[in-house]
């Protein structure tokens, strides 16, 4: 005879004769077979040892086959059980079918039949399993591809903040500071954001986009950009337009974060009470990133040695930012951005602390004598 399905077959009847006809069926078939005459004993090895299919009679003492089957099912809800009677009850049959069984047999049974249904039970039982693995290799799967994924964009976020970086250096490559104002920009508006309560992603944008704010000096000459002494108020009007060359260089793209570098180039100059550059926006027409990277430069400017002026340690920026100096004025801020400062200012100290050589630390802030000559 034999199949070309084999399978572990666990078989359980309290009459001898009944189990031991199945039984050599089954194994002219090709199946594996194990013989119990109890459900209790078929329980015991089922736990240690799971087989493709459990064939049992309901009428049995101590435990009939739909306690079995509970137990079983309790065990595992793939492994089809099918139940064997020589009594046609439609009710049991019916309880048998609600609990899980896989198919109903009645005896006497037809051999036929009852190897096509235990093959049939075999078959379910395969498919199953490989429904299952597949399920397994398809989430590890995703698993992988969602780390890589993670990683590949966590390396170009990277890569786009080192580009960027490197290109506003490059339009200051006079500062040899540069590279630490812009880190320090970008973390003094990464604090502010996250004080104000922005969302996550305009947080992590500002953190980089602001960086980008002085990219426009690019196209300042040197004679002006580097002045020792007070600008004329034509070289002062040509300064300005550093704010709208950066916005022209970065203006158009589609990608957010250079959307936001746009905005912040063009808006970082403009002051709450309309007196700024380069449009005399005011109040809320001004960007809500331009009104934060504007409070971080001028702090970050007013710590900085610059070839026209002279740094001032923290306390001394925070007074000229809070109460102003007749240059700088509160009313050049956003009032709740200027608040959220305020609460938070002795951060900033720390950022622009720890971004100093260790001597230079040291010595304290605003440790410079000499103050040079202001500009306009």
């Amino acid at each position: 005879m034999g199949s070309e399905t084999t399978g572990n077959i666990f078989v359980v009847d309290d009459d001898r004769f009944v189990l031991e006809s199945v039984s050599t069926l089954l194994d002219e078939y090709g199946f594996t077979v194990q013989a119990f005459t109890s459900g209790h004993e078929a329980v015991r090895q089922f736990v240690t040892k799971p087989v493709d299919l459990v064939l049992t009679d309901i009428n049995m003492p101590h435990m009939d086959g739909i306690e079995l089957l509970e137990k079983i099912r309790f065990l595992d809800r793939e492994t089809p059980v099918v139940l064997m009677t020589a009594y046609a009850d439609l009710d049991t049959a019916v309880k048998a079918i609600q609990k899980g069984a896989f198919d109903f047999i009645i005896k006497p049974y037809s051999p036929p039949y009852l190897v096509h249904t235990v093959e049939k039970g075999v078959h379910y039982k395969r498919l199953t399993q490989i429904e299952k693995n597949y399920k397994r290799e398809l989430e590890i799967t995703v698993e992988k591809r969602t780390s890589e994924l993670a990683e590949a964009l966590s390396r170009l976020t990277e890569m786009s903040r080192e580009i960027i970086e490197r290109l506003t250096a490059a339009a200051e490559l006079r500062d040899e500071d540069t590279g630490q104002h812009i880190l320090r920009i970008g973390l003094y508006a990464k604090k502010l954001a996250t004080a104000l309560g922005m969302p996550d992603t305009f947080i992590e944008q500002i953190h980089i986009a602001s960086a980008m704010h002085d990219v426009g000096k690019i196209g300042i000459p040197d004679s002006i950009l580097l002045k020792p002494g007070a600008l004329t108020s034509a070289e002062f009007e040509t300064i300005k337009q550093h704010t709208v060359i950066g916005e022209r260089i970065l203006k158009g793209s589609s990608h957010s974060m250079l959307q936001m570098g746009a905005t912040i180039a063009a808006s970082h100059h403009e002051r709450w009470d309309g007196t700024g550059y380069p449009y005399g926006l005011a109040g809320e027409a001004i960007p809500i990133a331009g009104r934060i990277t504007m409070l971080a430069d001028q702090y970050d400017a007013l710590r900085s040695e610059r070839v026209y002026k002279r740094a001032f340690d923290h306390a001394t920026a925070c007074d000229i930012i809070l109460n102003g100096d007749g240059r700088t004025m509160p009313g050049h801020f956003d009032p709740r951005v200027l608040s959220t400062f305020d609460a938070i200012k002795d951060e900033f100290a720390e950022i622009f602390d720890s971004s100093q050589p260790q001597e230079q630390a040291s010595c304290g802030v605003g440790a410079h004598q000499q103050p040079l000559p202001l500009g306009i």
